[in-house]
């Protein structure tokens, strides 16, 4: 099993950058999917962006493409989501999640119900 740590969130400013962490113990989490979520009260969950094991292949929701980018640190067990150009629809909490890809017969990143460990959250407000 994996656990899942997320850090990195606070108050910023519209067009500032925070800088989220997933720091993972128990297994390398390099076997593992790694997705970034997030969700507002009242809301469903919203995917943000992943990055698969293995090719490391990454993709991200529309509304977050050219702003945020995704990132393994092997060295620290880490997944790291660098978010730029912050935008005030941007608020929410923040979870990352992780699956391993590879033993599932089609991997569908956007959906929450494909992984099989998830984080506590992080909160991102940006206000002025």
């Amino acid at each position: 099993q994996v656990q899942l740590v997320e850090s990195g969130g606070g108050l910023v400013q519209p067009g500032g950058s925070l800088r989220l962490s997933c720091a993972a113990s128990g297994s390398d989490l390099g076997r593992y999917a790694v997705g970034w979520f997030r969700q507002i009260p009242g809301a469903e969950q919203e995917y943000v962006s992943s990055i698969t094991s293995g090719d490391g292949t990454m993709k991200y929701t529309d509304s977050v493409k050219g702003r945020f980018t995704i990132s393994r640190d092997n060295a620290k067990n880490t997944v790291v989501l660098q978010m730029n150009n912050l935008h005030p629809e941007d608020t929410a909490v923040y979870y990352c999640a992780a699956v391993i890809d590879t033993d599932l017969p089609y991997f569908r990143p956007h959906l929450p119900t494909q992984y099989d460990y998830w984080g506590q959250g992080t909160q991102v407000t940006v206000s002025s």
